[in-house]
């Protein structure tokens, strides 16, 4: 099938509705906390606070969210304020000793977990670099590049991060921080320019990720993008090592696709992107129930976790944006089918037409498991930043003179 003007324009008007006239409203009205600052994101279906607790990350994310509405979409100083409320939230309560920031704390900021990971940062980077280009604030922008600065360290250092497991019996690596510091280069890049930060530039550090990425990660033999190997790349053959998860491997495939597009349709980047995304399909696509599994199995046995056959909400936003954004650099038919699976199905079964925003967790067979919205890991981010995405996509393919009526 092909994208047709008219189904580009539906497409555009659903991504359009639901990000300025359901998800960041609902965000705006419920979660904003006007007493403390920050955003609340532990909401039932219908908005109701259910625990106050707040992720630093989720300040972060909602920081970049709204200050890049108020920058690309409309100059709208409640967007804007609610981006600084953020941002200052984190300046004033989340900072543990040393630096680092917390993975949680309490509504008026008082600590409550420190995590070895480092995501709180690479959130707090981009919200401080956004926040800084919206309103011209050195100190933000020197804030991104602090954040970032730490984030790299603690990422990419040797023996600076705990591993999870002992090194000494069983080393591996995760390609996560990869990931993250793909997209966080690419988003600190596009707003201070390709700075350098901890002796590379942005675009060094993204070429350096997605080589790893390539080299040790993906497997076109096994088709399949690891989640964990071994320092040298070789398969780790237990519970952690195998298990695969399609959404986040799919995620990084429209990372390094987006990076194609930036480098004026880099064929080689875009092979990769395109290899990872289409061997993860296969491998997280529900055949029986439509949908994206959340864990698979490597070698096709059992996984571990028990939500392995849930379907939860962001790895179908991630695919959305993967899928279009596929279409929109080769044309192919099967990305718009694809596309179209996937759009359909999600928006079935997590939108809200009701209350607004989208409910998280579904079982296997579509059934909604909770009818909260939000909480420590759902919160203003992948739902806006994937209707915000796919929006500027579909404007750009109607603006297409090979767009066909």
């Amino acid at each position: 099938m092909a994208l047709t003007r008219t189904r580009l324009e539906t497409l555009r008007e659903t991504y359009r509705h639901g990000l300025l006239e359901s998800t960041i409203p609902f965000w705006l009205r419920h979660g904003a906390d006007r007493e403390h600052g920050g955003v609340i994101t532990a909401l039932a279906e219908d908005g109701t606070i259910i625990d106050t607790d707040k992720g630093v990350w989720l300040q972060g994310r909602a920081a970049w969210m709204f200050a890049t509405l108020h920058r690309t979409i409309s100059p709208d100083p409640a967007w804007l304020e609610m981006s600084r409320s953020c941002l200052q939230f984190i300046r004033d309560h989340c900072r543990g000793p040393g630096g680092k920031l917390y993975f949680t704390v309490t509504r008026d900021g008082r600590p409550l977990r420190m995590r070895r990971y480092v995501y709180s940062e690479c959130f707090a980077t981009i919200a401080a670099a956004a926040y800084s280009v919206a309103t011209g604030d050195e100190a933000a922008r020197a804030e991104a590049l602090a954040f970032f600065d730490t984030y790299l360290h603690h990422s990419f250092t040797p023996g600076v991060m705990p591993p999870k497991v002992d090194p000494q019996t069983r080393p591996m690596k995760g390609v996560a921080p990869l990931m993250i510091a793909i997209v966080t280069a690419q988003e600190v890049r596009s707003l201070l320019g390709d700075v350098r930060v901890r002796g590379r530039s942005c675009t060094e550090w993204i070429d350096a990720s997605i080589a790893e990425i390539e080299r040790d990660f993906y497997k076109p033999d096994l088709g399949a993008l690891m989640e964990a190997v071994a320092p040298d790349g070789a398969i780790v053959d237990h519970f952690d090592g195998r298990t695969l998860n399609p959404g986040h491997a799919i995620e990084c495939a429209w990372f390094i696709l987006h990076e194609a597009k930036l480098r004026g349709n880099d064929a080689r980047l875009r092979q990769l992107g395109l290899a990872i995304l289409d061997c993860m399909w296969a491998r997280g696509w529900d055949r029986e129930f439509g949908g994206l599994l959340y864990f698979t199995d490597l070698r096709g046995l059992p996984v571990q976790e028990y939500w392995a056959e849930m379907k939860f909400w962001w790895p179908h936003n991630e695919a959305e944006i993967a899928t279009l954004l596929a279409y929109q650099l080769t044309g192919d038919a099967k990305y718009a089918a694809w596309h179209e699976l996937v759009h359909t199905w999600s928006h079935r079964v997590f939108a809200d037409p009701v209350h607004g925003e989208w409910f998280g967790y579904a079982h296997r067979d579509g059934r909604i498991s909770t009818r909260l919205k939000g909480n420590l890991w759902k919160g203003c981010f992948h739902l806006p930043r994937m209707q915000w995405y796919c929006l500027r996509l579909t404007d750009e393919l109607l603006a297409s003179p090979a767009q066909s009526t």
